[in-house]
């Protein structure tokens, strides 16, 4: 059985048909994939670079004022009272041993606590992850336990910012034998952070923290 033959205006829209088909896959193969996609993904790493360039642009205008703000938390951190009074190690260290002193005076009236020695220590090395100097003295007292639980109680929870280490507490036999409810003997080392000077830099620990 013979398909009958198309007339000739069915021809004529078949004809434009295949026209039709045959432009679109040849702009697909020949000019789309060439030069269209190609120039599209030019303009959209345009834009991103336009973008970055914006970004970096408005960051690096900001940077005075940014400068500004970090010197004043430099300055904000050598006037902060979580560091000793002194920017020297050596001079930190006698304000150590000072304020000892004067903590235990005020804590005498609930028992016998006397400063038995202090001398001050050799500068602490700085610790990974440390940004700052230390200084620390070693101190040993003679007190009772009320007075003493006081003194370091006043010693941690104050400011400066201080630090107890190589705790050491007993009680002296011989004196113990002679008196009854003699003092305890205490040794331990006291450390706290050095001021930094005003026109220090900022240590890098201390300013991601501050600026992201």
């Amino acid at each position: 059985m013979t398909r009958p033959a198309l007339a000739p205006r069915e021809r004529r829209i078949v004809a434009v048909a295949l026209l039709l088909l045959a432009v679109a896959l040849a702009y697909l193969v020949l000019l789309h994939w060439w030069f269209v996609a190609p120039l599209r993904q030019i303009h959209e790493e345009m834009a991103h670079l336009r973008d970055t360039h914006s970004r970096y642009a408005a960051a690096i205008a900001e940077k005075p004022a940014l400068q500004r703000r970090l010197d004043e938390m430099g300055a904000g951190q050598a006037a902060s009272d979580a560091f000793l009074a002194a920017s020297d190690p050596n001079n930190a260290a006698a304000d150590l041993m000072q304020q000892v002193v004067d903590v235990v005076g005020r804590n005498t009236g609930r028992g016998r606590c006397v400063v038995s020695q202090k001398m001050p220590l050799p500068t602490p090395p700085t610790s990974a992850g440390e940004p700052y100097r230390k200084a620390a003295v070693s101190i040993s007292l003679s007190c009772d336990i009320e007075p003493l639980a006081a003194v370091l109680q006043a010693l941690e929870q104050g400011r400066p910012y201080l630090f107890v280490d190589d705790l050491s507490i007993y009680r002296n036999p011989v004196a113990a034998q002679r008196e009854q409810g003699a003092p305890l003997e205490v040794q331990f080392t006291l450390s706290g952070y050095v001021r930094p000077s005003a026109g220090a830099p900022m240590p890098a620990d201390a300013d991601a923290g501050a600026a992201p």
